[in-house]
This record gives structure tokens, sequence and C-alpha cells, in this order.
């Protein structure tokens, strides 16, 4: 945004405010099909068709859904805090779009190519649990602040995980810049690091020794299981089952939103899905290649678009599976998994990564 306006004065400021409308836009276009895959997928696996009425296929069920929350009255309980139970929501979506700012989704398509990408979006998703807090503890009812307390409790648990996962990749790559990352992992998918064990099992170390091609080798099966670690923690981040504690309709009675209604609980199911997305592409980002093809490097803005797209997409229908099939977690068993499990795997892999990069230079 900078580099525009310095270029072209008024009229980059035009076209960088431009830039940031499109990535909105095609950001929501994206959520209302996703969200109408994610009820395909759980109704298929039940055996049911899901939403087939509004539209060809139900292909306009969400808009109709949209539609819907934003004619109801929005209504606040009498004993609410009426100026936080009204910013929650707000708070939360304009936290989850602003963390897309850094994200690149084709060869020099980004909005903001900072170097430290990595350290803003884990600054704006720790920030995004506020939004959570403020609407359990503004609604002035139990169900909502016990939803929003686990909320806060899980987030911080698995954003120690998601760094710790993030520490390797940057490790490997010697960036926190997004786009450095992407390009890191351009000759195909051995190179990714997610399978960088093929690359490293049919490569080796630039010495050629069998000890650097074996340490290769354990190096990228840790990165696939911190592919795996990073994938589970960001279900927990995102409250998705299983591990959508803080909602748990069970015993909290769909928890910190269960006072919100109309358009402030639309905002937060947005910022939901917005933070679900994100999570998505930065696996696609960190682990698989980004906009670059199995068999090689991409440099074609609208083709490296399409291929991350679909990563998006094949990353998010994993999401849903998961949400599918897996029972929910019981929260001692959600602690016990954060810190007892993925803390100390992750650790060790920071130190065994950060080795192989100290003797190997790689």
């Amino acid at each position: 945004m900078q580099g525009l306006v310095a270029d072209f004065g008024p009229w980059g400021v035009l076209w960088g405010t431009l830039q940031i409308l499109g990535v909105m836009v095609m950001l929501l276009l994206t959520l209302a099909f996703i969200l109408l895959f994610d009820r395909k997928v759980w109704a298929a696996v039940q055996m049911r068709k899901g939403p087939n009425v509004v539209g060809p296929f139900g292909l306009f069920q969400s808009f109709a859904d949209f539609l819907k929350f934003v004619f109801k009255e929005i209504v606040i309980p009498a004993g609410a805090n009426k100026t936080v139970f009204i910013l929650a929501p707000l708070l939360t979506l304009v936290l989850a779009f602003v963390a897309w700012a850094v994200v690149p989704i084709a060869p020099g398509w980004v909005i903001s190519d900072m170097n430290v990408g990595i350290l803003y979006i884990l600054a704006m998703s720790s920030l995004g649990v506020y939004g959570i807090i403020m609407g359990g503890w503004a609604s002035n009812s139990k169900y909502p602040f016990l939803g929003s307390l686990r909320s806060a409790a899980q987030m911080v648990s698995y954003e120690v995980s998601i760094g710790f996962v993030l520490i390797t990749v940057l490790l490997l790559v010697g960036s926190l810049n997004l786009t450095t990352i992407v390009n890191h992992q351009q000759a195909g998918i051995w190179d990714w690091h997610a399978f960088s064990f093929l690359g490293n099992a049919i490569n080796g170390t630039e010495d050629g020794s069998l000890f650097g091609r074996l340490f290769g080798v354990v190096v990228g099966l840790i990165m696939f299981a911190m592919l795996i670690i990073f994938f589970i923690s960001a279900l927990a981040e995102t409250n998705r089952p299983p591990f959508d504690l803080p909602e748990a309709e069970s015993e909290l009675v769909a928890g910190y939103q269960v006072e919100y209604s109309s358009t402030p609980y639309l905002l937060f199911m947005i910022g939901e899905y917005l933070n679900i997305v994100l999570m998505c592409a930065m696996i696609a980002i960190l682990f698989l290649g980004g906009w670059h093809l199995p068999w090689g490097a991409v440099e074609d803005p609208f083709l490296g678009f399409l291929v991350l797209y679909i990563k998006i997409w094949l990353v998010f229908f994993m999401f849903a599976m998961v949400k599918a099939i897996v029972p929910r977690y019981r929260y001692d068993q959600l602690m016990r998994l954060g810190w007892k499990i993925f803390l100390p795997t992750s650790l060790a892999a920071v130190a065994v990564i950060g080795g192989y990069v100290a003797y190997f230079g790689r």
C-alpha cells in the first residue's frame, strides 16, 4: 500500500482500496459457498441431502440465510452492557478480516507483503479472543461467560503449539515473509514442507553424506508430523468440532453466543468462518506449496490463485470430515492434548530442526 502511494499518489490509494475491497468480496463469496459445502459434507456422511431448496442444488442457501439474519430484530438482553455487547461481534469480524492483509493469494497478489507477516497473523489471531470474551461477559449470563472463558483458555493453549510449529517452518526457510515461504517450496511436491522427506531422501545434503541424507529424511518426517499438529491445533483455535467446547450446546446452551441473534450473531459466524478459511490458507502456504503445483513452480498469478484456492478447499474438506465423524472431546482431554502432547512434541521438533539447520546450513 505504501509503495502504491509512493508510485501513484492519490490514485495509488484508490487502487489499494479497490484491492482490499476485492479481497473482502472474494472472501465473503467464498464463505457463502464453503458454509454450504460444510453442511453438504455433514449431510452426506449422515446420508441426508442437506440444503437443496434455495436455488439449483441449494447454491443460494447461504444468501437466503444472510437475508434472514439481516432482517431479523436485534434483541439485546435487559441486563447486558449494550455497548460492549454490540462491539464484541464487530471486533471479531474486523480482526478476522485484518489478518488477511498479509496473506499472499498468488504471485505478486498480496495487500501488504511485509517481512514479518507470520508475526502479524499471530498478533491478529491472538487479539481475536477478546471479541469472544467481550461477548460472553457483556451478555450478563453465566452460560456465555463460561463459554468465553473456555474459549480464552483453549485459544491460548493451542496458540503455543501453533507458534512452535511456525518456528520449525521459519528455521527451514529463514524468513517470516509468507511469499518467501511459498517460493521456498517451488521445486515440486518433494520440496513442500509436508513431504520434504521425499526430497531429502532423493537429494540429501550438499556434502552428499549418508548421515546428512538420513537426518534430512528424519527432519522431513518431523515436518509431516508438524502439519498434523498444526491441523489439529487449527481446529481447536477456531472452535471447530471436535473442539467446539466454548459453544457446547450440551452443557452451555451454545456458549458465548447464546444471547446473540440477528446481525450480531451473523458477524460472529462470519468472523469464525473467516478464521477457519485463514487456517486452511496457512496450511496450504506453510506446508503444501502455496500456489505452486506438485510438479513445479507457478509464475502466472491467475493460475497461482486457482491452485491455492483449490488447496484451501481440499484442506477445508478435511475440516468438514473431522466435524462429521469425530466425537467431541471432554475439556480435560482437550487441555491434556495441547499441553502434554503437542507442546513438548513441537518444542522437541524445534530443537531437532534447529540443530539440522545449524549443522547443514539449510
